[in-house]
């Protein structure tokens, strides 16, 4: 290929390599020059291009593209069109995106003008997620190289999307009297929503006292009846021979491997019972934030058998721990199906505005009902699969106000600190049951049902992945609904802030939904809501 600028005299056939734009006409880069073409051009005075002339041996970057992407076996894969030298790679199924690094380094050396990037090996991706994309750097490279990428191609894939298979799942739980239920409780949930990507049923639980015997009888007792164990110990693993592995292998099963260097997810146990994985969790894994025992279950999900030289080798980029600005990408892997939002209200504050007269603003009344009820039957009366009620100043009061509505009430006893322990308190809530939440401040009156199911519409036509946000006139206001994919950012939140930054920083659309004066009307001092037609009670 020869590049360069040229005379419209010798540009007809040659391709466009900058845009040219006059007042009759746009020509894009890349499009090929015909005679009419540069007729016009001269027309408006141009007199010279930047073009790139083709080689007998050259394609053009979209063909090159295309080339090289039908030389991919197609399996569980979708590509796009080529355009502008570029094809992108799609997963059609929920699975795990296995790469292989030497023949891309391989096609990426074969020339600079040829370029493949993907995402990093074994990483779980959903239908529809891009896992790779293809690009042609100049307008067009000699066909000798791409033969040589598509041989590359052919004699061994460079990546693929391993499905995830359906298993028959069961938890086995182990006691001890210093670990509450309600542990337990979320253990049984987050395992069951990072099973629900795969279409893993978690069909049974058994709570079994901590000892090998006792989880030894539950592992042969489920074994005939799912293909997937995965045991949480009450006590974190100590040693090969502790409670776990020791009952994987009283049970007639094989330890194949204790511990790995993924932090957190050290003290994971990965062994089998003939064909069945047992897998002895870590404790990280009771939380829905990604660890070592994510990168085991995909695996295993995807129908590999990790080796003790994979889950060994996976120390480079195993620090998980302590790094507050990771995504966390299970966050959203777990996510229920586009599961539905909640509605969190906030009523903690001290409301310190209100001056010194002991008036609480929620339970100023406004025609013979508090503030706080009327909001909490606004919210309710919206369709959101839950309302929490997040408590903290004057809570018995608060509460008592909405006795007999079907609310989840959230203590915050850090309410004092400011608005970012409710918003950690309210999403405590709602782990792996919903997309997204809507966050609702209990002092804005003028906010209705249809407000806030105009909202939930906008958030559910973006397929929950993007912040939906109330606006005034164009101004920022209330509620916002912050998707899943926001949630690691929102448990890290202190002080007297909100999630204003969140939104800014997520990265994510922002969809603002236009609500008119109540999107900016709250009711802070005794003069405003005696304004707004409201009794103010002691």
């Amino acid at each position: 290929m020869r590049f360069g600028p040229a005379q419209l005299a010798e540009a007809e056939g040659a391709i466009l390599a900058h845009a040219v734009k006059t007042a009759t006409q746009k020509l894009a880069k890349g499009h090929r020059l015909t005679a009419a073409d540069l007729a016009l051009l001269a027309e408006a005075d141009v007199a010279e291009v930047i073009v790139a002339r083709l080689d007998p041996d050259d394609l053009p970057e979209n063909e090159a593209a295309a080339k090289i992407a039908a030389a991919i076996a197609p399996d569980h894969l979708r590509f796009s069109e080529a355009s502008t030298g570029r094809v992108n790679v799609y997963a059609t199924v929920a699975g795990l995106f296995v790469a292989n690094r030497a023949a891309i380094d391989r096609i990426n050396r074969i020339d600079p003008a040829i370029t493949l990037a993907c995402l990093a090996d074994h990483v779980a991706v959903d239908a529809g997620d891009m896992v790779a994309t293809i690009k042609i750097i100049p307008l067009a490279v000699p066909g000798k190289f791409i033969a040589r990428a598509e041989t590359v191609l052919r004699a061994e894939p460079a990546f693929e999307v391993k499905p995830f298979t359906r298993r028959r799942a069961a938890l086995i739980a182990t006691e001890l009297p210093s670990l509450k239920s309600q542990v337990m409780d979320k253990t049984h949930a987050v395992l069951a929503a990072r099973l629900t990507r795969s279409g893993s049923p978690l069909l049974t639980e058994h709570r079994v006292a901590h000892s090998e015997r006792a989880v030894a009888d539950a592992i042969a007792e489920l074994k005939s009846t799912h293909d997937l164990l995965i045991v949480f110990g009450a006590s974190a693993v100590a040693d090969p021979d502790d409670v776990i592995p020791a009952a994987i292998r009283h049970a007639g099963g094989v330890v194949e491997h204790v511990g790995m260097p993924v932090d957190p997810g050290n003290l994971l146990v990965l062994g089998r019972l003939g064909d069945i994985p047992v897998v002895g969790a870590p404790g990280c894994a009771r939380s829905p934030r990604e660890n070592g025992f994510d990168w085991i279950l995909d695996r295993l999900l995807a129908g590999e058998w990790p080796s003790r030289e994979d889950i060994t080798g996976l120390g480079v980029g195993g620090l998980l721990k302590e790094i507050p600005t990771r995504p966390q990408p299970r966050e959203t892997a777990i996510r229920q199906q586009q599961g539905p939002v909640a509605i969190v209200v906030l009523a903690a504050g001290t409301a310190t505005r209100m001056g010194p007269g002991g008036q609480h603003k929620l339970l100023a009344e406004f025609g013979g009902t508090p503030l706080i009820r009327r909001s909490v039957d606004t919210a309710l009366a919206a369709g959101a699969s839950r309302v929490v009620v997040v408590t903290g100043y004057r809570e018995a009061e608060i509460r008592a106000a909405l006795t007999g509505l079907p609310v989840t009430f959230v203590s915050n006893p850090d309410y004092a600190s400011g608005m970012a322990s409710s918003l950690v308190a309210g999403l405590s809530a709602l782990e792996g049951t919903v997309s997204g939440m809507l966050v609702m401040l209990a002092d804005m009156p003028g906010i209705t049902s249809d407000h806030l199911s105009k909202l939930i519409s906008a958030f559910d036509a973006e397929s929950g992945k993007a912040v939906v946000r109330a606006v005034a006139g164009g101004q920022r206001g209330n509620p916002v609904i912050l998707p899943r994919e926001t949630f690691g950012a929102v448990r890290q939140l202190v002080g007297d802030v909100g999630a204003r930054h969140i939104v800014e920083r997520s990265g994510l659309p922002v969809i603002d939904v236009e609500l008119g004066a109540a999107a900016r009307l709250d009711l802070d001092t005794p003069e405003v809501i005696v304004a707004a037609g409201g009794v103010l009670r002691e």
